[in-house]
């Protein structure tokens, strides 16, 4: 429970022109089919358009037809008005296929685009080191993975689509309102300076807190999670209440920024509204007076108050798809930074592969801050085949040796190597399967114990699993569980003891027959009559390979080859267990009072 939470900038402002730009660059291989979402949205909305100029035609039709009628000079042609009706219902249907085309094109660019963001993220998860998911919080990298891709999906098919068709709307409603009337068409445009202003105060004001908005809800999964996983340690310790108000606390921030974000969105629709009822009274009295002195005809009347009472549409539509482009690029711009994190940067290629297993530290330094050194002079020259036994405190550094050997941390100064080749020379895919590591902290994943073991060697035979579940003493225990060998595991594992989940990753270590064996407390949660078991069959297994055992019991390590006594970063002692002994030092310290406390 103890996780770094990541620092956030509430007051920094988002980086619109930078994200935009990185995101149309992203969707660029797709512009063969944006550009035909563009066409067809640009041929439905001039479709649709031209509907009530055609309609205003059919209404000064049905006018004339009556005004004749009561002059006597005829009646209404309705044959006319039909063929007028016929046709614009024909551009409707046009328009709606065309827009049913759009959408059906969009939709799968846009699955297209979060499909292979989700590929690419998973891609990214394995290229990046250890030091970046143990100083991130678990729940906020999740949510870039679901919530984000959800939102940049949603927004991406919904706000590109409406984009289009509001811009196009727009400008071709101004076209066709020039073409009844050039004075009535200007008062129009008088409410677009008070309109755009207004929007732009409005999308100023509120894009700070849709940037909060995602920035808590990452906090928030990631209390969920980190609650959810640890909720045994909440319970035994009696934090219940400290963890709600810690989530109510963060629950109160995101709750703040997403009323604000959205109320200031909310205010849009009724302004734009307000301003366009305000246009549309003096066009319907300044429309009135043209009619009566013929300037313009009954139809174009209508047409030109339907235009007017739409104008403001695309306007609000352009001032709420700015809201949902707010919460795309928000969402994008965190996706993006997580791929563009620092990966580990390995070689792609080395013939290295086949070691012997010497191991050499060369005057290493490293300090997870560099201005705090935890190695500060680590040298040793390791033997293939010897066991090495790495004993201390707790914080002298034992650990981080194992990181800096699996190059999970960069060293700050010196060099590792590994059969005389430093090993930023080898693939991590070749680093990594020269290691079999058995931690304290056991994982196994939801599945059955078959699949957990042959995780260690995913082309291992059946025979091969049990033959490695029998030097790990575990054999017969899955045999009494239920379906044995194909026991399924919860999602937490936690249908089987810590000791037996431990026992069940030394026998995955075991089938694997890696060239250099870590053993980080590997028995520190078993008893004492399977530890000895245990130690025996590890003593077969690591004949032949150079091992590494870092122990707090000391006494299960009386057999290494060669013990390094470490303490506040350095190696302070080395020896056999007997030649520490005597020389009645640190290590011996150490040794005796393990007794004296048992005693």
């Amino acid at each position: 429970m103890n996780r770094h939470r990541r620092a956030v900038s509430l007051d920094k402002a988002k980086d619109v022109k930078g994200t935009l730009k990185n995101l149309i660059k992203y969707i660029s291989k797709y512009k063969i089919s944006l550009i035909i979402v563009f066409v067809f949205a640009i041929g439905s909305t001039i479709f649709s358009i031209i509907g009530p100029k055609i309609l205003g035609n059919a209404t000064t039709e049905i006018y004339n037809g009556l005004i004749n009628k009561i002059s006597g000079l005829g009646g209404i042609n309705f044959d006319k008005i039909a063929s007028i009706l016929i046709f614009l219902l024909g551009l409707y249907i046009v328009s709606a296929i065309f827009s049913y085309i759009q959408g059906f094109i969009m939709s799968g660019v846009t699955q297209k685009v979060t499909y292979n963001l989700r590929k690419e993220l998973s891609h990214k998860i394995s290229k990046m080191p250890i030091s970046y998911f143990e100083s991130k919080n678990h729940g906020e990298t999740l949510s870039i993975i679901t919530n984000d891709i959800d939102t940049l999906s949603q927004s991406l098919n919904q706000g590109a689509s409406q984009l289009i068709t509001s811009i196009v709307t727009l400008i071709g409603i101004f076209i066709m309102m020039l073409s009844i009337d050039f004075v009535m068409t200007l008062i129009a445009l008088i409410i677009l300076p008070l309109s755009g202003f207004l929007v732009m105060m409005i999308v100023k004001r509120s894009q700070k807190y849709f940037k909060r908005q995602q920035e808590y809800l990452g906090h928030v999964n990631g209390e969920v999670e980190e609650m959810y996983s640890s909720h045994t340690v909440v319970k035994v310790f009696n934090a219940e209440e400290r963890v709600l108000q810690k989530f109510e606390q963060d629950n109160d921030q995101l709750y703040e920024t997403g009323w604000k974000s959205q109320f200031l969105s909310g205010m849009m629709m009724p302004i734009m509204n307000f301003i366009g009822n305000l246009g549309y009274v003096v066009v319907a009295i300044v429309g009135g007076y043209f009619a009566i002195i013929g300037r313009i005809t009954v139809g174009n009347i209508q047409s030109f108050i339907q235009y007017m009472r739409n104008f403001t549409q695309p306007i609000g539509q352009l001032a709420q798809v700015s809201n949902v482009i707010q919460a795309m690029l928000a969402a994008f711009e965190r996706v993006y930074n997580f791929l563009n994190e620092e990966e580990e940067d390995f070689v792609l290629d080395s013939k290295h592969v086949k070691v012997k297993g010497n191991v050499c530290f060369d005057h290493v330094k490293f300090g997870y801050d560099p201005n705090r050194l935890v190695i500060k002079d680590f040298s040793v020259d390791i033997k293939p085949g010897q066991k090495i036994a790495i004993v201390g405190p707790t914080g002298a550094g034992k650990t981080t040796i194992v990181k800096l050997l699996m190059k999970f941390y960069k060293v700050n100064d010196g060099k590792i190597m590994i059969d005389g080749v430093d090993i930023n020379k080898f693939s991590r895919s070749e680093l990594r399967s020269i290691f079999g590591m058995v931690l304290q902290d056991t994982w196994l994943f939801n599945g059955t114990i078959m699949d957990n073991i042959k995780y260690g060697n995913l082309k291992a035979s059946d025979d091969e699993v049990i033959n490695a579940s029998k030097m790990a003493h575990i054999h017969h225990f899955i045999q009494t569980l239920p379906n044995g060998y194909n026991m399924q595991l919860n999602e937490e594992t936690n249908n089987i003891s810590q000791g037996q989940k431990q026992l069940l990753t030394i026998a995955r270590a075991i089938l694997a027959d890696p060239k250099i064996l870590i053993l980080d407390e590997a028995t520190s949660s078993v008893d004492t009559r399977t530890e000895i078991l245990i130690q025996q069959a590890m003593d077969e297994l690591m004949k032949g390979r150079t091992s590494f055992i870092i122990a707090h019991r000391l006494s299960t390590i009386r057999n290494a080859d060669l013990i390094l006594v470490m303490n506040e970063g350095d190696v302070i002692e080395t020896g056999t267990h007997e030649e520490l002994l005597l020389k009645n030092g640190f290590y011996a310290n150490m040794y005796n009072s393990q007794f004296e406390s048992v005693g």
